[in-house]
């Protein structure tokens, strides 16, 4: 049935999408509200602003979120060169591990309305909006308006994005640089124009600059589908791709090279890198040490030898309990739906759209997943974010292709498609059994009648297929919903941060403080004995001699224990001591860095409680090897540090050992609040 009106119902616009053999006919549905039916463009409307609400609501709660990246916005709202490098502290010692390019979008908000909660964490929340629309705009151009609305539904309400969308670590705005890529290669696969391939490199290439070589796992599958399907002759496309390879490595690149050839000692240490080289940064921690494990200075404890956060790598780790209730409730069905789309779209001709699109999005589901599952570097729950956008693409698609179709395949296929995310998402469920028990069988239920009411479709009459359409989108997208509402009215700070209420065997940041879920009675994982490193228990223990630093880990006593003042878990939910602040605040005057503590875990609360800038030895957690004892003394002697914090963040490395053992042989200590403070003004108290 062809759609030829603007006011018809909703099974006849899932039962018409466009024909992938006419592109043309596609473009003129995708674009004009003329075409649509009436209530396409309200409930798009309602799908953003429900997503709005969904990310907006409550966001002051968080706080902070990950005052690691907060700090750097600090420093980047009130120094310019900060905002240019990235630097952790305004007076621009070290910068953070990664590019800066989200941390761009953050500081130009802070600068506007101030450092604070609000103006952090608001840009995250837009930025999800801006995906979930980009998302609608790419589907429907080739599947049509309901297959996008499904699609932007699906990542709106994925739980790992509506935290990652609440929180300040760079994945937001590489998703949303990515969405807009694909949706640049589809225009350009409809069009043939150069410009929409130029547009779609350099959306990749800001997105380098967001997440650094993660970006760059969704070009092998754009590249693919447009020297598939694009329109001019083979010679002409392949061109185009070359220019389009050349905006992308300009627009990843032009920071990159301007950090390397500025000299060292005019910019701040590149942190997260053993040489002071962004290069080394983006090939090694960053970029081929996550693949093979190489990560030297990372928070894995070693070049790949300790323990591993994401577990061992295997086909089934994001079906594992880490990392299953973050993103994959439709992971399964997405997977499937690649078959479907290929099986629906098999006799189109070679720029055949439709089959184009299962290729963007099914490519980068299968190379990203792929690359999560076996990667042997750190690897983190939240990372499943970047598999959101192409779970709700491919089913959006190939649930309105099955529906269209309304043979007896198509109908068993759909209904079996339903029915297995119903049990799949019962089994997750299962996994938080104390936490609303009664869903896994509502959502069984519903699965069950959705999936036989679409077996019937061919006997039921437009209303009834009208709820069997809402049935069966409410059984497959009620748990993930659940969950992205316990995540949006649950706290989340800190650098680990996961969705959802507690997973059995579950490791990650947990509700309330991003930290770490408890596992096998709190014990960092890894060890047969259950004790973690330095032979203390890992975060939610109460050892003696624990984590770095101190007693025990964020939850037991601390006094220079792990995790930062006030045990607040690996960089989230601190709190520092008013009489502390006020003692930065009034010593910063005339030095350079009002303090210095040991790494950014540690060095970040203070920052971000006083205003100042304060030096973070050795980096994110340590092992920077900045500065080293001889600079940091001459820092000391030039009067450029004020005050040092005695404890440890997270981590830690022989250098800041070094300067943390000078400092307490050398000064006198006092005790502000519960801080142990060191002033580096006065005269030293040994050799």
């Amino acid at each position: 049935m062809t759609v030829t009106a603007p006011d018809v119902g909703w099974p006849d616009v899932i039962a018409s999408p466009p024909q992938p053999a006419q592109p043309g006919r596609l473009a003129r549905l995708a674009r004009g509200a003329r075409t649509d039916a009436r209530w396409i463009r309200p409930s798009l409307f309602g799908l953003l602003l429900g997503t709005a609400v969904l990310y907006l609501y409550g966001l002051g709660r968080s706080g902070w979120g990950n005052e690691y990246y907060s700090a750097a916005v600090q420093a980047g709202a009130s120094s310019w060169k900060a905002f240019f490098f990235g630097s952790f502290d305004s007076s621009n010692f070290i910068t953070v591990d990664k590019t800066p390019a989200s941390l761009w979008v953050m500081e130009l908000s802070a600068r506007v309305f101030g450092v604070n909660s609000w103006s952090i964490l608001v840009p995250q929340a837009l930025e999800g909006v801006a995906a979930v629309a980009l998302l609608y705009a790419a589907v429907r151009r080739w599947a049509g308006p309901v297959a996008g609305l499904i699609a932007g539904l699906v990542l709106a309400v994925t739980p790992v994005a509506t935290l990652m969308f609440r929180f300040n670590n760079p994945d937001a705005l590489l998703v949303l640089l990515l969405v807009a890529g694909a949706y640049a290669v589809t225009r350009a696969i409809e069009t043939g124009r150069t410009s929409w391939l130029l547009l779609a490199g350099s959306a990749v290439g800001f997105g380098f600059l967001a997440k650094m070589l993660q970006a760059l796992l969704v070009v092998p599958a754009f590249g693919l589908a447009y020297l598939i399907a694009g329109p001019p002759k083979l010679g002409r496309r392949i061109g185009q791709l070359l220019l389009a390879l050349v905006a992308l490595i300009v627009s990843a690149g032009w920071w990159v090279a301007i950090v390397e050839l500025v000299p060292a000692s005019a910019r701040p240490y590149i942190g997260g890198s053993p040489s002071n080289s962004v290069l080394e940064l983006m090939l090694g921690y960053n970029g081929l040490g996550r693949l093979n494990g190489n990560e030297t200075g990372s928070v894995g404890f070693g070049n790949g030898t300790g323990p591993a956060f994401g577990g061992a790598p295997r086909w089934s780790r994001l079906f594992g309990a880490e990392f299953a209730g973050q993103a994959s409730w439709l992971l399964p069905a997405a997977l499937a739906a690649i078959l479907v789309g290929f099986w629906l779209t098999w006799r189109g001709r070679r720029t055949d759209l439709g089959r184009a699109g299962y290729i963007i999005w099914g490519g980068w589901l299968l190379i990203t997943a792929g690359t999560f599952s076996f990667m042997r570097g750190i690897i983190h729950s939240y990372y499943l974010v970047a598999l959101a956008p192409a779970i709700g693409a491919l089913i959006g698609a190939a649930a309105v292709g099955l529906w269209a179709r309304r043979d007896v395949v198509a109908r068993v296929i759909l209904a079996a498609l339903i029915a297995g995310t119903a049990v799949w998402a019962s089994v997750l469920l299962h996994r938080s059994a104390d936490w609303h028990p009664w869903l896994r069988t509502l959502v069984l239920f519903t699965g069950v009648i959705a999936a036989l009411g679409v077996i019937g479709t061919r006997w039921l009459n437009r209303q009834a297929a009208i709820g069997v359409a809402g049935v069966g989108l409410a059984a497959v997208l009620a748990a993930p919903l659940a969950y992205s509402l316990q995540t949006a009215s649950t706290t989340h700070t800190g650098a680990l941060p996961s969705a959802g209420p507690s997973v059995a065997g579950g490791f990650g940041g947990g509700p309330a403080g991003g930290g770490f879920r408890q596992r096998n009675g709190g014990a960092f994982p890894g060890n047969a004995n259950g004790t973690g490193p330095a032979n203390g228990n890992f975060p939610g223990g109460t050892g003696t001699g624990g984590f770095p630093g101190g007693t025990g880990g964020p939850g037991g006593t601390r006094q220079g224990g792990f995790g930062g003042p006030g045990g607040g878990g690996l960089m989230g939910g601190s709190q520092v001591d008013s009489e502390l602040t006020a003692l930065l605040k009034n010593g910063a005057a005339g030095y350079r860095w009002s303090a210095a503590a040991l790494g950014a875990t540690a060095a970040a609360p203070y920052q971000l409680a006083s205003g100042t800038a304060v030096l973070a030895i050795g980096g994110f957690n340590g092992t920077d090897p900045t500065p080293t004892l001889a600079a940091f003394q001459q820092l000391v002697a030039n009067h450029q540090i004020h005050y040092f914090l005695s404890g440890r963040g997270f981590g830690g490395g022989q250098g800041s050992d070094e300067i943390a053992t000078w400092v307490a042989q050398n000064f006198t200590a006092t005790t502000v609040g519960n801080t142990t403070v060191y002033d580096l003004s006065g005269t030293t108290t040994g050799s």
